[in-house]
């Protein structure tokens, strides 16, 4: 990054590094805002408000404007109105209307707080503008400096306020980043210089909006490369290594969908540097590629034994299901390739007061209720239940274990959950550790972490293997089938009331409710299911189907809840649930 400030897509990213600022006045004279404050004079422009009416009737040249405003405002950290105007007679005409003044200063403020604002240090021997103070508390000393600049200005306009809001006037997030020379084959040279992401700082409630709310489609496979020969400036890209499951995943993103990249953080496990500095990436991911296109697919490249995928810079792409589900259709056809079987599915480990433990995984397509009915277990089983992890929440893998055994693990240590789905309240309560997805909005989606790495990838038994159906409002909310070919009759039609969590509308199917790789590798998956579901009822694993009923209308928290609890009664041998007492 050689610029010291870039805006792109409504994103500010300030490379620390380059300019830091430490005082007031450093703050006003900075590259930084002399650049918001053009965008900004550009924005009300455009808008032609009431505000530009009034600067451009005083000044109507827009260079001279930027001037005359950074001028007036380094003065007023220091001097009052009064006292600027007997230095700079020229800035009286600035506020013949005080009240007006007052207003652009707000609007300033409010534009700027409006961006995503991300800060980017690199971990290198030299930082000019860094100088030595550590990230994290140099983000906080940036955000104490802001809002300095703001109350002080405000103050000597006459603006008194008494009562002070101590928002997040910094930056939303922060990148430690380093230029580190990946792993790759010959193949993928152009991506050597796109540097590394080594921790991430983010400061919540961290809201995040796309142009989209819901994903399309499935995710076609290619017959050719879609990375080889692409160009790439290194100034526009960082690359975030993902562990996704037992896997290694460089996930380059354009920096115009921050928010997107950013947000991995809470999804999956961020692989440290010594796990991937002398290892060939599993996967390898591009998303924002600006080519004018469409591309959204995924090819096999059999020679290095890696998945690749490019997934075009489009307005239509940008939201977050476009980001992580390529990335899980990279993993899960990967894992078909080795004879493992992906999950399109949730699972639970619930411990109960006897000491039992409980393997439970439920299974289905986007918007079925398995993220629903996990929530439900922890609200309602806290009577019977001492413990409850989830172990993943969207995306599983059965392998096989010593003789035979079907085992389970996970690939995310979060969930991107439907706001709306949620026991209401819930989001405030986790709303120090969550990144929100357009909450004014339908399907308006939290991602929050959840599973510590460790426990995702570990390989645990299985007790109950559920399919979630959320369309069908007869019969009992748990109940299972007697033979494996009855079972796979229903896991393999996929079948759901679609909820509009994609594109789709009313009752569909996708084979083995998983468009993410089963779909895409149909014929060498079937052999594997009919494996695996055999052995699964060898060996003693309740398979069955969980009715959530989240599809029907009126039952969007009814449905998960009676589901929750029929898997306790289930789990526990009681006909009725008794409550947690109070606390006195």
């Amino acid at each position: 990054m050689a610029y010291k400030f870039n805006m792109t897509r409504g994103n500010a990213i300030l490379n620390f590094s380059e300019e830091f600022c430490q005082s007031r006045c450093q703050l006003i004279e900075s590259e930084s805002f002399a650049k918001v404050l053009e965008k900004y004079i550009k924005n009300i422009k455009r808008k032609d408000t009431r505000i530009y009416v009034y600067l451009h009737g005083i000044q109507e040249d827009d260079v001279d404007l930027l001037d005359n405003l950074r001028g007036i405002f380094k003065l007023l950290l220091v001097m009052s109105v009064d006292e600027v105007c007997s230095i700079r007679p020229q800035a009286k005409a600035y506020f013949k209307d005080r009240d007006m003044f007052i207003a652009l200063v707000e609007d300033i403020y409010l534009y700027w707080r409006r961006l995503q604002r991300y800060a980017v240090v690199f971990n290198e021997t030299k930082r000019a503008g860094y100088q030595n103070v550590q990230f994290a508390d140099a983000q906080n000393e940036f955000e104490e400096l802001v809002l300095e600049v703001y109350r002080t200005i405000e103050g000597a306009l006459g603006k008194k306020d008494k009562v002070m809001r101590q928002i997040t006037a910094g930056v939303n997030a922060g990148l430690t980043v380093t230029h580190m020379r990946p792993f790759l084959p010959y193949e993928y040279r152009n991506l050597d210089e796109i540097p590394f992401i080594e921790s991430v700082v983010i400061h919540p409630p961290f809201i995040a909006y796309s142009k989209r709310n819901k994903r399309d489609g499935v995710f076609p496979e290619m017959k050719t490369n879609p990375i080889e020969d692409k160009k790439f400036d290194s100034d526009s890209w960082f690359c975030y290594p993902a562990k996704v499951g037992d896997l290694l995943c460089f996930v380059y993103f354009n920096v115009k969908f921050m928010a997107q990249g950013v947000t991995l953080c809470n999804l999956f496990d961020l692989a440290d540097e010594s796990e991937y500095r002398n290892r060939k990436p599993d996967l390898v991911y591009v998303y924002g590629y600006e080519d004018g296109k469409d591309n959204q697919a995924f090819y096999q490249d059999e020679a290095n034994d890696m998945l690749v995928a490019l997934l075009s810079a489009n307005d239509d792409f940008d939201y977050f299901g476009y980001m992580k589900k390529m990335i899980l259709t990279l993993h899960n056809v990967q894992k078909i390739n080795h004879r493992e079987l992906p999950i399109h599915g949730a699972m639970v480990q619930m411990t109960l007061h006897n000491g039992d433990t409980k393997n439970i995984v439920v299974m289905g397509d986007s918007g079925a209720g398995k993220s629903e009915t996990i929530e439900q277990i922890k609200v309602i089983g806290a009577a019977y239940v001492t413990d409850l992890k989830t172990i993943y929440d969207d995306m599983g893998v059965l392998s096989l274990g010593d003789k035979g055994k079907v085992k389970t693990s996970g690939t995310e240590i979060g969930a991107f959950v439907r706001l709306d789905d949620l026991d209401a309240g819930y989001s405030f309560k986790e709303l120090d550790r969550s990144v929100f997805m357009n909450p004014d909005k339908v399907n308006a989606r939290i991602v929050i972490p959840i599973t510590d790495y460790k426990d995702v990838v570990a390989k645990h038994d299985i007790d109950m293997f559920l399919y979630a159906n959320n369309y069908d409002d007869a019969g009992e909310s748990l109940s299972f089938f007697e033979t494996p070919e009855e079972a796979l009759d229903v896991f393999r039609a996929g079948a759901r009331m679609a909820k509009g969590t994609t594109t789709e509308m009313g009752i569909v199917e996708s084979y083995f409710a998983n468009p993410f790789g089963p779909v895409q590798r149909r014929e060498q998956t079937e052999p594997i299911l009919q494996d695996y579901f055999k052995r699964m009822f060898k060996q003693g694993v309740k398979v069955g189907q969980l009715r959530t009923r989240l599809g029907i209308k009126g039952n969007e928290h009814k449905g998960p809840k009676e589901a929750a609890e029929a898997i306790l009664k289930y789990v526990t041998g009681e006909t009725e649930l008794k409550e947690l007492p109070a606390e006195e």
